[in-house]
């Protein structure tokens, strides 16, 4: 674990914002190529990607918050809200896309085309701020006696006994995905569905691995999240498929 990888005159450094940061930037420039392949100005893509890390990050945080509150109403919200760890896939994807679809009518970004772009760019942001989570020993799946099992003796909490490092299990799927996803464009006639579905398939999965209490039947929140992006990524896109719709990311050049 390094949670802290430098101080810069005390003030520490973690590895979860520096990954975090390499996510947008990463994202930033595939959405922009993307934006430029489709006709689009790649400075909208830019700021909707901002729009999508701060939506994100506020919205994971804030989720988190209220989760971890509701089922122990003595515990501090001052305090969960500034730790260090403590994000929610769900609560983050639905910040980051309220406020990514509000760039968009911003800078007068066809909805569509803006979600479509940014789909290879939100996979591989996502994958590397999973390796943050990594680094700081957060949201690790149960107990496990596989060879690859890590322990997480600083982690948030804190544990000794080796676990599934699930955050791990996101980025091996949401890489190829993102590749995936690049390699669709102009090729797709709803290439967000295409994401929604592949990434909710990845967090039906992994979730498996992890301790979460259920919210409906076998399912967790975050399964029943996952189901919801596959049925709205599917009908999405066979619904557009049937208007003879193409994405607007172009083909790479």
């Amino acid at each position: 674990m390094y949670p802290v990888l430098f101080e810069i005159f005390g003030f520490p450094i973690s590895t979860f914002g520096v990954m975090v940061a390499l996510g947008f930037l990463a994202g930033g420039w595939m959405a922009a190529r993307s934006f430029e392949h489709a006709g689009l100005p790649a400075k909208a893509a830019w700021d909707i990607v901002t729009w999508c890390v701060v939506g994100g990050l506020l919205g994971a945080k804030l989720w988190y918050v209220a989760e971890h509150v509701s089922r122990d109403p003595s515990a501090d919200a001052f305090e969960l809200l500034f730790s260090r760890g403590g994000i929610t896939w769900y609560g983050g994807f639905l910040g980051g896309t309220i406020l990514g679809l509000g760039a968009a009518r911003v800078n007068k970004v066809p909805v569509l085309a803006a979600a479509n772009c940014a789909a290879p760019s939100l996979a591989v942001g996502q994958a590397l701020g999973r390796i943050g989570c990594f680094l700081v020993g957060d949201d690790y799946g149960r107990p496990s006696d596989v060879p690859w099992a890590i322990a997480f003796p600083e982690g948030l909490p804190p544990t000794t006994e080796p676990v599934h490092p699930t955050m791990l299990y996101e980025t091996f799927w949401l890489l190829p995905v993102g590749a995936f996803l690049w390699w669709r464009r102009g090729r797709s006639p709803f290439l967000f569905g295409e994401y929604l579905m592949l990434s909710g398939v990845g967090r039906l999965v992994i979730e498996g691995y992890r301790i979460n209490p259920l919210l409906v039947g076998p399912f967790t929140n975050a399964q029943v999240v996952a189901l919801v992006c596959i049925a709205v990524g599917a009908g999405g896109w066979l619904w557009l498929r049937a208007q003879g719709a193409t994405s607007n990311a172009s083909a790479p050049r």
